[in-house]
């Protein structure tokens, strides 16, 4: 009968690895590949409002953005047909390599839309619960409170992980942090603490960011470059879209640079990624916003959990949904984009849902004129910003 049982035990096990094996291989099936239809049945845009719309744009453009410290890309388009876009500056300045359309770019916390969208491509597939313990996902994970949701709308209280390993003795800044190192840490480390009880308030912290490409890892068993592929880039055909995970290879990706074209310096909190270090074009960042109009992309459902806000503790009009920046104005239409920054690429990616208006700009040189497209938002809605035009 022990033999029996035994054997029982094993068969069992065998059964939940091999169903566990075929819920991964799912990740492989069609409605994650090239063919699948994301179209949206936008009506065509109007000749007549290209030609007025794309002059209003580039003449915003040359008077706010396109100055001696930008560097990089720019993009506006409605209905997903660029109605303008430009490029200019160095991606690598000692070589003279040019940005073009096609050159990646680190879009810094921009990023954070497209691990949000990923974290979100595995709950409509059942394979991750908004509101299920971290620890379900993450083995260990020791604080049993916290939700993949708190996570996404960083409501988590983690700490930042540039923070705490600043605590005397607990990482040598020699060494490059990974994600799985932040993981270890908050472990291991009885110093490391909350700084709030879960879901009691809003505190913007990239820790989350990479607790969730972790997820997405252990989800899957694949990369998280891996998982983005099957998931969001081939679907999408984004192409020129890419995880940097290695930073011994920091030579041959896009450099971001100081206004005087000395080159950043990279150190030890390069090495982590879902909360940065995706890189991209704003021709694939279009794809994504246009696949965001898809019901067939991402559930109704689920769009409507990540446009919505979740913070109102505090009164304002400042607000986060998941993987989104929101701004809800007493009077006016809501705002929603997600700004970056990090070694001086400071980017924008506004996406007006309302509109089927997109406003992308990434910048690798240490300037905030990436930021003035919120300004330009205002000259197609009814948003809470004061443009030179409505003075």
């Amino acid at each position: 009968m022990k033999y029996l049982y035994i054997k029982t035990i094993s068969l069992v096990v065998l059964l939940s690895a091999c169903n566990k094996n075929k819920e991964l291989a799912q990740l492989k099936d069609k409605s994650y590949e090239n063919n699948v239809n994301y179209n949206v049945g936008f009506h065509p845009v109007s000749p007549e409002y290209k030609i007025e719309t794309a002059e209003l744009v580039e003449n915003f453009y040359q008077k706010n953005i396109k100055k001696p410290g930008f560097s990089g890309g720019f993009l506006m388009a409605k209905n997903g047909e660029v109605i303008f876009e430009d490029y200019d500056g160095y991606s690598n300045f000692a070589l003279k390599e040019k940005i073009n359309a096609n050159t990646p770019m680190h879009v810094a916390s921009v990023g954070k839309v497209i691990t949000a969208v990923t974290v979100l491509r595995l709950v409509d597939k059942k394979k991750i619960n908004l509101d299920e313990s971290v620890s379900t996902y993450l083995e260990d994970f020791p604080y049993k409170e916290i939700t993949v949701r708190q996570l996404l709308n960083h409501r988590s209280g983690l700490p930042y992980y540039g923070n705490f390993t600043e605590i005397p003795g607990i990482w040598d800044r020699k060494q490059t942090l990974t994600n799985n190192d932040v993981i270890e840490l908050l472990k291991n480390t009885a110093e490391i603490k909350l700084e709030s009880k879960p879901n009691t308030r809003f505190k913007y912290c990239n820790t989350n960011y990479v607790l969730l490409a972790s997820i997405v890892e252990k989800v899957t068993g694949k990369t998280f470059q891996e998982a983005l592929k099957i998931l969001i880039l081939n679907p999408l055909k984004m192409k020129d879209t890419f995880v940097f995970d290695d930073i011994k290879n920091k030579d041959t990706v896009t450099q971001s640079y100081h206004a005087n074209n000395k080159k950043m310096h990279w150190d030890y909190l390069d090495g982590t990624y879902g909360d940065k270090n995706i890189y991209t074009t704003p021709r694939d960042m279009l794809k994504l916003d246009k696949a965001l109009y898809s019901d067939q992309f991402l559930s109704k459902n689920m769009k409507e959990q990540m446009f919505k806000g979740y913070s109102y503790e505090k009164v304002g009009s400042n607000n986060y949904g998941l993987g989104f920046r929101l701004i809800e104005p007493k009077e006016g239409d809501t705002y929603t984009f997600h700004n970056g920054w990090w070694r001086g690429n400071k980017t924008s990616f506004v996406t007006l849902q309302k509109d089927t208006i997109a406003i992308i700009c990434f910048n690798n040189k240490n300037s905030a004129l990436a930021y003035k497209t919120k300004e330009l938002a205002a000259e197609f809605g009814n948003f809470p910003f004061i443009t030179k035009s409505k003075k």
